[in-house]
């Protein structure tokens, strides 16, 4: 059934911690190009399309061979970008939707899978979650977090300190299992559920924690959240950049503790 999920990466140019951000070089390719490649090869997907706000980005995919459209440069955030590419007429034939995120060339499959198998199983929307795994993620407000029901729904996306264990902090054990979750910026969507959270207007939460799913949770839509394992983390700087080329060429093992971004 690969053919019945697309794949969009949302790949804006502007960066406020590191400029051009798709078209910085690591180890010979623009970071975008790794992150297309790489999901490229996911056989989860029937196609991959790169949704960018400028010629430049725009340019550089076609020239080693993406799929790639220009979207509004307008657009809020990546969601909107990735909706406006799942309503063009050609792609309208996927009722599955996944954003993944441009800055992140190392996604493992398990993840977007595991995402989109909850979609299968029922629900409108879907992401990722993994145990926190340390103190300072925990604590850190760019390390967004999520509370999960039993049923694994999203209760809750927060850039505080969440589930507070009331009068004391949590150990090591703890935050490395369930319910101290770290937020994966990557979505799974129904066609039509992601119309209709773009179609919304910013909710109170939202503007709030500056957490774009949470007008998706206040709406009610139904997003399920599956725990995964962590990943190598995403690009956002110039020392995020030198530590995944050591990783895509070899040299380096992941560090678990890298930030995992939201980004567009």
């Amino acid at each position: 059934m690969s053919d019945s999920v697309l794949a969009v990466i949302p790949a804006r140019l502007a960066s406020e911690r590191l400029p051009e951000k798709p078209l910085q070089p690591i180890a010979g390719r623009p970071l975008i190009e790794w992150v297309w490649r790489r999901v490229r090869s996911m056989a989860l997907f029937g196609e991959v399309v790169v949704a960018t706000d400028h010629p430049k980005v725009e340019s550089l995919c076609r020239a080693f061979g993406a799929a790639v459209r220009m979207t509004d440069p307008a657009h809020p955030s990546g969601t909107d970008r990735v909706a406006e590419v799942a309503d063009l007429t050609e792609f309208r034939h996927h009722p599955f939707v996944v954003n993944i995120q441009g800055d992140e060339p190392l996604v493992e499959e398990a993840a977007p899978a595991a995402a989109v198998q909850l979609l299968r199983d029922g629900w409108e929307l879907a992401t990722c979650a993994s145990p926190l795994g340390s103190l300072d993620a925990f604590h850190d407000p760019s390390v967004v977090k999520v509370a999960r029901g039993t049923d694994g729904r999203a209760l809750y996306f927060s850039r505080a300190p969440i589930p507070h264990l009331r009068g004391r902090t949590p150990d090591p054990h703890q935050l490395a299992d369930i319910p101290f979750l770290r937020h994966h910026g990557l979505y799974a969507c129904r066609r039509e559920a992601l119309l209709q959270w773009v179609s919304l207007p910013p909710s109170p939460l939202e503007e709030i924690e500056r957490l774009e799913q949470l007008r998706a949770l206040e709406a009610g839509i139904p997003f399920g959240v599956a725990v995964v394992a962590d990943g190598a983390g995403g690009v956002d700087t110039a020392e995020d950049l030198a530590r995944m080329e050591e990783l895509l060429t070899g040299n380096s093992r992941p560090d678990r503790t890298a930030t995992m971004g939201t980004h567009d």
